[in-house]
């Protein structure tokens, strides 16, 4: 509970820094990018080569894709009951199923689990969450937003370049490898930066956004994405027999919020802007009541 609590701090401080003139509108985007190019892939580099190589491990690579077709077709399913415009379905066809499993995931994953465990968490995030946005993301935005349609080669090239997607591919291929003691240090001091740095990012750039006329599609949004989805990977795990470790972080990360990325996405696409800048904000707000409960259900069920 006190990690949680400092948490909770350094998303205050981030919220509080963002009023003071001397940071850049601009300083979220430069903590994110410390963070895609230093802290993650460090982490990754650090954790990544620990993983014992099981049966289990397909658990969290799978469990997202699950999660993605069946979240799609609930939002699909609703928004034809509800009448939703194409905009508005297009949105939450991106932020349902896409959850802020990196950069919100990988902080809750080591409060709650411990540093120890957030290779597993890694391995939903980039085989699961990651290819999910750069892919079906895309075709999303393809279909329900205005402007270009990007090209399968950018797609394959926004994937092998990302650096976190790089240090994950190195990781795996030298996880046979012991690395040097200096190496493993600087790997550890460096991707301890990632929790204080991604949670003020997260506070800085928080917007609490509500519009009435946008409340039924951002209530079952968030319904969908902060309970339903993870009750139903937990239910999944319990019926197929899973248990253990990592089966409880993988439930765990398809509780996590709307993605913060995803939601960008949308926004230039013109695909409901206050809808999602209120999916992205309720959701970080709840999902700080939603996880601590989510884990108490997981530790009791798995």
């Amino acid at each position: 509970m006190e990690n949680f609590i400092s948490l909770i701090i350094l998303f205050a401080l981030g919220y509080s820094l963002k009023h003071i003139p001397a940071f850049p509108k601009d300083t979220a985007t430069s903590l994110n990018l410390f963070v895609i190019y230093v802290s993650l892939p460090a982490l990754i580099l650090y954790q990544v080569p620990n993983i014992t190589i099981s049966n289990s491990i397909l658990v969290p690579i799978v469990m997202p894709w699950v999660m993605l077709l069946l979240s799609a077709l609930s939002v699909l399913w609703i928004s034809r009951i509800f009448k939703w415009s194409k905009k508005v379905t297009g949105a939450l066809l991106l932020l349902v199923p896409l959850g802020n499993t990196s950069f919100l995931g990988i902080p809750m994953v080591t409060i709650f689990f411990g540093a120890d465990k957030v290779s597993y968490a890694v391995l939903y995030d980039q085989f699961g969450t990651f290819l999910a946005l750069s892919v079906y993301g895309t075709f999303v935005l393809a279909f329900y937003a205005d402007g270009s349609k990007p090209s399968l080669k950018y797609i394959a090239n926004k994937i092998i370049t990302f650096p976190p997607f790089i240090a994950l591919i190195i990781a795996l291929l030298t996880s046979s490898f012991e690395y040097h003691d200096y190496l493993i240090s600087s790997f550890k001091l460096i991707s301890a930066s990632l929790v204080p740095v991604v949670m003020v990012a997260i506070g800085f750039q928080f917007k609490l956004v509500l519009n009435k006329k946008e409340f039924i599609p951002l209530g079952v949004g968030l319904l969908l994405k902060l309970i339903i989805a993870p009750l139903v990977a937990l239910s999944l795990c319990y019926v197929f027999g899973f248990s253990g470790i990592i089966p409880e972080v993988t439930v765990f990360e398809s509780a996590m919020p709307p993605m913060v990325t995803a939601g960008a996405l949308a926004i230039m696409g013109g695909l409901a802007p206050e809808l999602v800048a209120a999916m992205i904000g309720w959701g970080i707000i709840l999902s700080f009541i939603t996880l601590p409960l989510m884990f108490k259900l997981i530790q009791f069920i798995l």
